[in-house]
């Protein structure tokens, strides 16, 4: 590849973690604290529908955005209420959140658009715009560093930027606040961090209810941001892909962000090269559709090594009286 091909396609990768890695930190916030979350992909995809469908309606990306943010949420408080107050299955409490969150989105969009289960396209201030960084047009024309900077790191949309700074402000949260130690012990040692006199249960909605948030953001960046409305099953298994990367970073937000990049980039690099000719066999586009998925278990299997999660992630805390 050239050098501008090689730029185009890590533009690409970029754009494509976004949603990955804003899922991905959800998760490490309340797998963290101790709730296993699998509906990561239906808070994702409601949230896509809402924040689209909102700004469709309004013609406001801002109050798409915060529908978004809602549905994401009330799904959220729907799995911690299973999970947390009536001391559910957390599995079973979040596949039925993808199962909800996949047929209602469906069957509202009908209704309200009567398009095939989908919005109408986004166009205007219906969806978030490339941001040019100060100076990107003026360093354009110096070899190297001008067509990183305008065209890898300018010319995203505000909620890429959000995403990256959400890294060190996570790992800011987690290890150098009371909060984040607090989060941690509820993940590793509940009943300890309730002899403190810490609420567990207040912790733990927490921790879900910022799950939500960084959910919607997700979502709402598929749908208004990487493209121009909400389309039936968007997320494409992207709340999985992010399930796997927490995995292989071992619940670390750095090494998330490392991990939700490696995958961006083999999308974007199944994207770009579709159809390739091998003389002896032209390599089907369905291979390489499929190529990001495969790369992601062969990943997992095979260089990850031992992921401990926390001690305390999947169990319902009882408080001893």
């Amino acid at each position: 590849m050239d050098f501008l091909t090689t730029l185009q396609v890590l533009d690409s990768a970029i754009r494509l973690a976004t949603p990955l890695l804003l899922a991905c930190l959800a998760g490490l916030f309340s797998e963290r604290a101790g709730i296993l979350d699998i509906g990561l992909e239906g808070k994702m995809l409601a949230a896509a529908f809402f924040s689209a469908a909102t700004a469709s309606i309004t013609g406001d990306v801002w109050l798409g955005l915060g529908a978004g943010i809602v549905a994401s949420m009330a799904l959220s408080l729907v799995h911690g209420l299973a999970s947390i107050t009536f001391r559910g299955n957390q599995l079973i409490s979040g596949v039925a959140i993808n199962f909800l969150a996949a047929g209602l989105t469906v069957l509202i969009a009908q209704a309200w658009f009567s398009q095939g289960g989908r919005t109408p396209s986004l166009i205007g201030t219906g969806r978030f715009e490339p941001l040019t960084l100060p100076g990107a047009e003026m360093l354009t024309g110096i070899p190297l560093v001008g067509p990183i900077y305008s065209e890898l790191i300018s010319g995203h949309s505000i909620l890429v930027y959000v995403a990256f700074l959400m890294v060190p402000l996570t790992w800011w949260l987690l290890f150098r606040t009371r909060f984040g130690l607090r989060l941690r012990a509820v993940g590793e040692a509940p009943e300890a961090v309730d002899t403190a006199g810490v609420s567990v249960v207040g912790v733990r909605y927490v921790a879900v209810c910022i799950c939500g948030i960084l959910c919607g953001l997700a979502g709402a960046y598929l749908a208004t941001a990487l493209q121009a409305g909400f389309v039936k099953d968007m997320t494409a298994g992207r709340g999985f892909i992010a399930l796997a990367a927490l995995i292989f970073a071992k619940w670390r937000p750095w090494h998330a962000l490392y991990a939700c990049l490696l995958f961006g980039l083999l999308q974007a690099v199944a994207l770009r090269y579709q159809n390739i000719d091998l003389g002896a066999f032209v390599v089907p586009v369905q291979f390489m559709d499929a190529l990001p998925y495969i790369l992601t278990v062969v990943i997992l299997a095979g260089f990850v090594g031992k992921a401990i999660p926390p001690r305390a992630g999947g169990q319902p805390y009882v408080k001893e009286s």
